[in-house]
């Protein structure tokens, strides 16, 4: 029986998480829950499944997220932290030699070569949990050949068929309703501005070692369409599911193999229907093209691009600015910013300060 730490065990993630081990008993035990500061469910978790480590970073420190992810008896870190906090935990299971269900995609898109790095000196596994990734991970299974093309599939958001005028003045009401997919507040307006599509793809250039070039985004409505893979004759595959994570958590605990899970929605493709495609309107969109240019310019870079984006969209999220300004505010910082090699953890955290100061500036 695998131990599994959970951190961030009481947002979506780490819910849906827990609702996946639930069912996997006979394989799983939870062995480390850490929360932010929802204190009173990370009680109730704690009272469910009686770990043997507990931690709330708002109580601790985010000390207590690194105890967790080194936790002797946790074979598994499922990293469902969001934002930058996420890194060092990351970095620390895997030098640690454990294996990373990673839903924490800044972990890669600040660090990514930090990231790697500690997997082959720590001999850890890193698995994503993004269903985009996840579902470019089952392609790939079994396969010697390398992809010569990536293709993520986004949704669109809320916002996916409005005019750019319309779109400018959304409130923050209007960016937390999702079509497709629930979750956290952070993630559903990266979702509305679709930074998490350009975060997916630096992601996707790490982990599958594919240059920009090579990582095209769709839009697909529908949201069945997880990724698609192009290898050297032009064949693509695809992996579908309905929308849920339940299915990429699931299958980050268990590569290579496969657990039947009678939990897991299955998909009717008659009741679904039509699958449709579009292009992104990186126009409207601004704040996707702007991480993707970001992601090209390497370096300190994607790291500059996610500190201000975490700095503008918490401002959103508190009503302090519209929503055009989140995509002002990442074109100006990283316009500003020069990248340098993000060679040690001290540089990322540099840069990582001075994208913050520098967006609450702007947006002062």
């Amino acid at each position: 029986m695998r131990g599994v730490a959970v951190l961030g065990s009481t947002g979506s993630i780490g819910v849906a998480t827990l609702e996946v081990l639930k069912r996997q008993s006979d394989e799983f035990r939870v062995v480390a829950l850490t929360a932010g500061s929802n204190a009173d469910l990370l009680e109730a978790q704690r009272a469910a499944w009686n770990p043997e480590f507990v931690g709330l970073v708002d109580g601790k420190g985010p000390g207590c997220l690194i105890d967790a992810a080194t936790h002797p008896d946790a074979d598994i870190v499922v990293n469902a932290i969001v934002g930058f906090a996420g890194l060092d935990a990351t970095l620390a299971a895997l030098r640690a030699g454990k294996r990373v269900a990673l839903a924490n995609k800044e972990s890669l898109v600040v660090g990514g070569e930090l990231v790697l790095h500690a997997a082959r000196e720590g001999g850890g596994e890193l698995v994503p949990v993004d269903s985009e990734h996840s579902a470019v991970l089952q392609c790939l299974a079994g396969k010697s050949e390398s992809p010569t093309r990536l293709i993520l599939t986004a949704s669109g958001g809320p916002f996916r068929e409005w005019e750019p005028e319309r779109v400018a003045r959304a409130t923050r009401a209007e960016a937390l309703q999702h079509p497709t997919w629930s979750m956290g507040d952070k993630i559903t307006v990266d979702s509305a501005t679709l930074a998490n599509k350009a975060l997916e793809v630096i992601e996707a250039h790490f982990l599958f070692g594919l240059d920009f070039d090579q990582v095209e985004v769709v839009v697909h409505p529908q949201s069945i369409v997880h990724a698609l893979v192009e290898f050297a004759d032009g064949s693509i595959l695809a992996q579908l599911g309905v929308p849920s994570m339940e299915l990429p958590i699931l299958y980050a605990l268990t590569h290579p193999q496969r657990l039947a899970d009678p939990g897991i929605k299955r998909l009717d493709p008659i009741a679904i229907g039509a699958l449709t495609f579009e292009p992104v309107r990186t126009d409207v969109f601004r704040a996707f093209a702007c991480g993707v240019a970001s992601g090209r310019r390497g370096g300190t870079g994607p790291a500059v691009f996610n500190a201000t984006n975490e700095v503008a969209v918490g401002a959103f999220l508190q009503e302090r600015i519209p929503f055009a300004r989140i995509a002002d505010t990442l074109e100006q910082v990283c316009e500003e910013h020069v990248p340098v090699a993000a060679s040690t953890i001290e540089t990322l955290y540099e840069a990582d300060a001075w994208a913050r100061t520098r967006a609450l500036e702007v947006l002062a």
